[in-house]
């Protein structure tokens, strides 16, 4: 009886044994009697403490069951009366007697029906560890609340960050219109200044002549042009560069192969290793998987006006309709590029070069201290010191650079794994000096704070989910704390905020507006469910950034395919189950049952998210067995 988990009800029948009162002829007392039966194992149970009370004198009854469930009250006042539970397992709760049925002499009193009675244990298995001096569960009931209370952080930090999100999305709208109705501002190629076009690779054979090639193509004034390729390769890939590099510069091309044999500081040590054959006054940055327009210089160079450091494009998807997988990659992407990037310029607060796309004043690198190797993220890193040092960043939603998308999980992995521990080791490196350098505004440093402070939603996210397991025993538990838990369903509105920003970026739009909002959640949904999914692996890597453990600069495997024919494997993208691999399955299987189980009781409250919990880490795991299983030997 004690370890019973699930609602309680009465099997209820009434005996009656009334005594007459000569004169008055009518019934004065009556007898009842009921069952109390377990609704999960439909036994009866035992020692429970069944409390009666008569609405006509007041007076309180109060027995227990007996060993058949079986509890009996004895002359009882005729009229109306409640019954309700009164035992330290179980919550108080009433079920009410009415009269239903009077004849001649003798009354019957009934309960309206057999029915669930919500009465459930105060304390589950999870809880229930005994009295402590008198005191009812002592240790766990505060253990709940110290679980109550780090739930409750969780999600107002997550609802912080949805605001900020918010607010970004309405600066957004507002200045849409006038950033659609921007007009490049004309370039004097008799004037213009010399550029130089930088493209870090490191084994890439796959996709290094078509970046290459690209690049030799664009449309700019030759002897106001330079392309260097900063090459670490340590496979075929060097020769593959060195033989496109000569016949680039055969064409009369000014163009450099910078191979360097020692990869100290991986991608951002070969850009300050090259900075000294650096000839442009500006330099543009291409990772190796991006297809850049020919007039990408055109349109960007412009922009410089005297404290204008950084021009950055939005990045466009070569391969979108490739699988779900990318098609939700470029959802989100598109959330960052559209409300993010311009969401923020648009406010004047600081915005980060992506790391390709862009351009840089060279003058800007050299006056913020170069290019830095204590992150893996430093195109972020070097962003916020040249913004602190008072350069003004351009964002151009309008220009586009597309780029490959990762088309396996491992790759998705590898790179969001990449992006969150470098985000985490930039809030540690320049948290403080963003607070107290002086002179900047105090919306700049609490959108920068926020900013670097993005990729740490994911940990809330993972101790949210780990945590409402153990909230619906609490929940099941302690009926005082209820309270508690259904305010936090109101920071679920966080998911309202979200929906807004992603809105805005949709790109998928086609006029009809329900057919579009239709589309739009169908995405939105699948979205959440392989991004809180994504949860642990990411978690992982903003804890590793945290705690100042240092990685190697994983790269994103490139693969040079558009549609799924095309695609016959890759050599660098190899793959093997690791620790993380194993929880995500073991996450599937215990968010999934926790979903199945509460929804088979009508605790509806949680379902959801832990349905889409289940969803998504089942996604992840079976797609990461499946690449296991057909990758290349």
């Amino acid at each position: 009886m004690k370890n019973s988990l699930l609602l309680l009800f009465f099997g209820l029948f009434i005996a009656f044994s009334s005594h007459a009162h000569k004169d008055l002829a009518i019934p004065v007392s009556k007898k009842i009697e009921g069952f109390l039966v377990d609704f999960k194992t439909k036994s009866e149970v035992e020692e429970v403490e069944v409390q009666l009370k008569s609405a006509v004198t007041g007076k309180v009854y109060t027995t227990e069951t007996d060993e058949n469930g079986k509890f009996t009250f004895r002359n009882v006042p005729i009229g109306k009366s409640t019954i309700k539970l009164i035992d330290k397992d179980y919550r108080a709760a009433v079920l009410k007697v009415f009269e239903t049925n009077a004849k001649e002499h003798l009354v019957h009193y009934t309960f309206s029906q057999t029915q669930p009675f919500s009465a459930q244990l105060k304390v589950s298995w999870l809880f229930n560890w005994g009295d402590y001096q008198g005191k009812e569960h002592y240790w766990s009931h505060m253990v709940a609340r110290i679980i109550l209370v780090i739930y409750g952080l969780c999600l107002v930090l997550i609802f912080f960050y949805s605001v900020i999100q918010l607010s970004l999305a309405i600066a957004y709208v507002k200045n849409k219109k006038k950033q659609q109705s921007r007009v490049t501002p004309p370039l004097d190629l008799a004037t213009a200044p010399k550029v130089t076009v930088q493209l870090p690779m490191f084994n890439e054979m796959y996709v290094a002549e078509r970046i290459i090639e690209t690049c030799a193509e664009m449309d700019y004034p030759r002897d106001k042009f330079q392309i260097q390729v900063l090459d670490d390769s340590t496979d075929e890939t060097k020769d593959i560069i060195a033989n496109k590099c000569a016949e680039v510069a055969a064409r009369g091309i000014n163009i450099q192969h910078v191979h360097r044999t020692d990869r100290t500081g991986y991608k951002a040590g070969a850009l300050d290793c090259a900075m000294d054959k650096v000839e442009g006054e500006f330099i543009a940055i291409f990772d190796a998987d991006f297809v850049p327009s020919k007039d990408f210089l055109l349109r960007t160079i412009p922009y410089f006006t005297e404290n204008v450091g950084v021009v950055q494009t939005r990045w466009g998807h070569l391969n979108k309709d490739y699988s779900l997988l990318t098609e939700l990659q470029a959802f989100g992407l598109n959330g960052h590029f559209a409300i993010e990037q311009g969401g923020r310029n648009a406010s004047g607060h600081y915005i980060n070069f992506n790391g390709t796309a862009g351009v840089w004043r060279r003058a800007t690198i050299d006056d913020a201290g170069g290019w830095e190797h204590d992150t893996i993220t430093e195109d972020l890193d070097l962003s916020y010191r040249a913004q602190m040092k008072g350069w003004r960043f351009v964002y151009l939603e309008e220009v586009e650079s597309p780029a490959e998308l990762p088309i396996t999980m491992s790759a998705l992995k590898s790179q969001q794994h990449r992006w969150m521990k470098g985000g985490a080791e930039v809030f540690i490196k320049m948290w403080k000096r963003l607070a107290t350098t002086k002179g900047l505004k105090i919306g700049d440093r609490i959108h920068g704070l926020a900013h670097l402070f993005n990729s740490s939603v994911f940990v809330f996210i993972l101790i949210l989910s780990l945590l409402s397991l153990a909230v619906l025993h609490i929940k099941d538990s302690f009926s005082d704390l209820n309270i508690f838990i259904k305010y936090g369903m109101y920071f679920f509105s966080s998911t309202i905020f979200l929906g807004f920003y992603y809105w805005n970026s949709f790109r998928d739009k086609r006029g009809n507006f329900f057919g579009d909002l239709f589309r739009f959640l169908g995405r939105f949904v699948q979205f959440l469910t392989v991004s809180m999914a994504l949860g642990l692996s990411n978690a992982v890597a903003v804890i590793e950034g945290y705690l100042g453990i240092k990685s190697s600069f994983v790269r994103t495997p490139k693969f040079n395919v558009a549609k799924k024919d095309e695609f016959k494997g890759n050599k660098y993208d190899k793959k093997s189950l690791s620790i993380i691999n194993i929880m995500e399955g073991i996450f599937m299987v215990t968010f999934g049952f926790t979903a199945v189980n509460r929804a088979l009781y009508g605790d509806l409250g949680m379902v959801p998210f832990h349905l889409m919990l289940a969803i998504g880490y089942g996604i992840i795991f079976f797609n990461t067995l499946k690449e296991n299983r057909t990758q290349p030997a």
